[in-house]
């Protein structure tokens, strides 16, 4: 049991200390556009860089956010399925959770589809084509992210192994839960599409 707990903990913390690394903030700054949680939503991630205008900075982020998830599970698979679970749980909870941002990061897309990239792909090829359909329908990023991710999880149950299904129903939970505002704003009909400024969302009407 301890030698178990041991296995995991150390990949977790390796996952933690990638997925904390703040790539939308650090992108932004070094592009002089200053500090992303000023911006919009005041996320870190993708999306909210996307809103100051500069496409590519938000390609980057996305790319850089995944390829973390990535690393961490890659490098914790050397020693086994488990170290790799840990690694992906510690890489999304540290861009959701960074201890230098004060625990205030992303809400864990990119990090979840770079984890599941190296965990198993049949699963993110369901939740990116998922996302995209619905994103071109809706124009909501957070409407995509949240119904790609949730349908994804549930094949997991038939396209990975036990550990990893278990890993996406409990991340699945923590997207869903860093997405209340986004929902509440869905239900509303406030929600800014995909390009467009917070600003410019609509509003609600009065009653």
């Amino acid at each position: 049991m301890v030698s178990t707990l041991i296995l995991i903990f150390g990949p977790f913390l390796l996952g933690y200390l990638l997925g904390s690394i703040p790539f939308g903030l650090l992108l932004t700054q070094a592009a002089g556009l200053g500090d992303i949680r000023k911006v919009g939503s005041g996320n870190i991630g993708a999306t909210n860089v996307l809103r100051t205008g500069r496409k590519g900075l938000a390609a980057a982020t996305l790319l850089l956010d995944a390829l973390k998830g990535v690393a961490a599970v890659l490098i914790a698979d050397q020693i086994g399925q488990l170290a790799a679970v840990g690694a992906a749980a510690g890489a999304v909870l540290g861009h959701m959770f960074p201890v230098w941002l004060g625990f205030k990061g992303g809400k864990g897309g990119a990090t979840v589809l770079g984890v599941f990239l190296a965990l198993s792909w049949p699963v993110v090829a369901v939740g990116a084509a998922l996302w995209l359909l619905i994103a071109a329908i809706f124009r909501y990023s957070s409407l995509a992210t949240l119904l790609a991710t949730a349908i994804a999880a549930a094949s997991a149950l038939w396209l990975a192994p036990r550990p990893v299904a278990m890993l996406a129903a409990v991340l699945v939970l923590l997207v869903w839960a860093k997405h209340h505002e986004n929902i509440r704003r869905l239900l509303a009909g406030t929600e800014s599409k995909i390009g467009q400024s917070k600003a410019a969302a609509p509003s609600k009407a009065p009653t």
